[in-house]
């Protein structure tokens, strides 16, 4: 059947606070969240594909070999809601192997892409009720009415997103989605290795600039939808590997003394000053199981890749 998007309307206004926040204070930031608009969305398919990016390959690498097994974790007539659905090219190699699911509810923040893909997704899996919705999964969610039976929900969280939130609000986000899925309910999801800087470094700062024009992207999203005039050209992408926390960050760093107006508001960049963008935390398997537990989740399974580079995990509510 055709996907029904339902959508948040709170989600522009929340953009503008959470900008103007993260530019006046110090150290400046912008949530990573919001690189997703359809351009951002576009740029980040491509940085999948780069040879230096290894997360995307080592993850579909384990969801091609282990699918079979994740489906039956999930088992039958379930509701499986995935959190930051992008292309939804993995979500398609789980439900190959699922039997009998009821429904999928991908939420994204870019709305335009997440229709598209689910549209794709609702041709290919007919007997499938798909219903996306246009949300920030990092807030409360009220999940959309479905009409057929739900006997069981299970989050599907991809990639390595969980990275993006520092430990404290990762435990939270987790404990949300425990209360999402309640008794019986269960999680997969992705999360990136520690491994050597060298490898991660140049994920994140490629060769050919893609991941550059990603992160500048925000920039251009600031222009068009906040009435902002960032000078892109002013600004450089830089991406560092943060032992002491286990983490890549990634800056703009403004190249000269400028001021930028973002509507009536005003920010002042001093040359050097960095606004950072993303922090993507790479975990050890046992430090993440702990994280899980904390939470409220049982450890079930986990696979990894054969250079242990990603992990691929489920957990379980018990009932």
């Amino acid at each position: 059947m055709p996907a029904q998007l339902t959508s948040e309307p709170t989600v522009q206004d929340q953009f503008r606070r959470d900008v103007l926040d993260g530019l006046r204070a110090k150290p400046k930031h912008l949530p990573s969240k919001y690189f997703y608009d359809r351009q951002g969305s576009v740029l980040f398919d491509r940085i999948c594909e780069l040879p230096e990016y290894y997360p995307t390959r080592a993850e579909l690498a384990i969801m091609r070999q282990h699918a079979e097994e994740m489906a039956h974790c999930i088992g039958s007539h379930g509701m499986i809601i995935e959190l930051g659905s992008g292309s939804s090219i993995k979500i398609g190699l789980l439900l190959r192997h699922v039997p009998r699911p009821t429904c999928y509810v991908p939420i994204d923040i870019s709305g335009e892409h997440l229709q598209e893909a689910a549209d794709r997704i609702a041709r290919k899996f007919t007997d499938v009720e798909v219903c996306p919705l246009h949300a920030d999964f990092s807030g409360e969610i009220k999940l959309p009415e479905v009409v057929t039976s739900v006997e069981r929900r299970v989050v599907y969280f991809p990639g390595s997103t969980i990275g993006n939130f520092r430990p404290a609000a990762a435990r939270d986000l987790l404990t949300r989605i425990a209360t999402m899925v309640g008794p019986g309910g269960g999680l997969l999801i992705g999360f990136d290795l520690v491994k050597r800087r060298d490898i991660l470094e140049r994920a994140y700062d490629d060769a050919q600039q893609v991941t550059a024009a990603f992160n500048k992207n925000l920039l251009r999203r600031i222009n068009r939808e906040l009435d902002g005039d960032f000078r892109l050209a002013e600004f450089s992408h830089r991406a560092i590997y943060n032992a002491t926390h286990d983490r890549i960050e990634m800056h703009l760093v403004s190249d000269s003394n400028q001021t930028v107006s973002i509507g009536d508001a005003q920010v002042g960049f001093s040359s050097g000053e960095s606004i950072c963008t993303e922090l993507s935390h790479k975990y050890r398997i046992e430090s993440f199981n702990q994280l899980a537990a904390q939470a409220g989740f049982s450890v079930g399974r986990v696979w990894t890749d054969s250079d242990n580079h990603f992990a691929v995990a489920y957990y379980s509510i018990e009932e």
